[in-house]
């Protein structure tokens, strides 16, 4: 895997460049999800946040870049459990679990900034220490920051279900994304997904063997090694539930087999 563009040089705290961003180039042959153009509105922090972020995000946030995070520093601790939660949206459930698993590092990846500055708002006023915020494409993020067979937990909580056919090939999990998750997660590691579109379940559904290197586990699993009731309604789940509709939950489990 390489990037196909070097990183571009960013301007402002926690800012990423308007456009088509650098995607990493995959060889594998699987299907990964393609971003199209990204654009940012501008101003949609109030004057709170943005001191927040000024004065924090520099110590809990990183923009997405090709350097390997280095947990340990990063939360100023060694040997506990790591957790990436891919799009953490407005990271009411982030905010919500963290305090439940105090011993396990949270980072959360979001790409648009008022979400992530809620998160940041959340986490400052409630002294949670166990959150770091990354600002980028999931994909990208696993790919580019993450080091292979280092992370306990992989969660991926209502992930925008592009329901028009033409779209389904910017869906998150696929064949790609699930191998990239598997190696990144140790061995015994667990990859957690929830969502409430019935399309995508059944989409989902169709995957749930694909990747060697993960064991479905089904829902739920009692014996876990990591915390799987995710605490609250998330802003998504609970449209869904005003809706009627069904959460659909899947658990994987990376397996002792060596990366191919």
């Amino acid at each position: 895997m390489n990037s196909t563009d070097n990183s571009p040089e960013l301007s402002g705290i926690g800012e990423l460049p308007a456009g088509r961003p650098p995607q990493t180039d995959f060889t594998d042959g699987l299907d990964y999800p393609r971003l199209g153009s990204v654009t940012f509105r501008r101003g949609t922090l109030t004057d709170n946040q943005e001191a927040t972020f000024a004065e924090h995000w520099p110590r809990l946030g990183k923009v997405l870049d090709d350097e390997l995070i280095d947990v340990d520093s990063w939360f100023g601790r060694s040997g506990h459990p790591t957790i990436l939660e891919i799009g953490s949206g407005t990271g009411t459930s982030t905010a919500a679990m963290a305090p439940v698993e105090a011993d396990t590092n949270v980072i959360a990846v979001e790409l648009y900034k008022p979400g992530l500055a809620k998160l940041l708002g959340a986490v400052v006023r409630g002294n949670i220490d166990n959150v770091r915020m990354v600002r980028g494409d999931g994909i990208e993020v696993l790919a580019r920051m993450i080091p292979e067979k280092s992370l306990d937990g992989v969660r991926i909580f209502f992930p925008d279900p592009w329901p028009k056919a033409r779209h389904h090939k910017r869906r998150i999990i696929q064949s790609g994304p699930l191998r990239l998750i598997a190696t990144r997660l140790k061995p015994g590691g667990v990859l957690h997904v929830a969502t409430d579109h019935a399309d995508y379940a059944e989409w989902i559904d169709e995957l749930v063997q694909v990747e060697d290197l993960l064991e479905f586990r089904g829902w739920p699993w009692e014996d876990a090694p990591l915390l799987t009731d995710r605490q609250v309604i998330t802003k998504f789940e609970g449209k869904g539930l005003d809706k009627d509709h069904t959460i659909n939950e899947y658990l994987w489990q990376r397996t002792d087999a060596p990366n191919p």
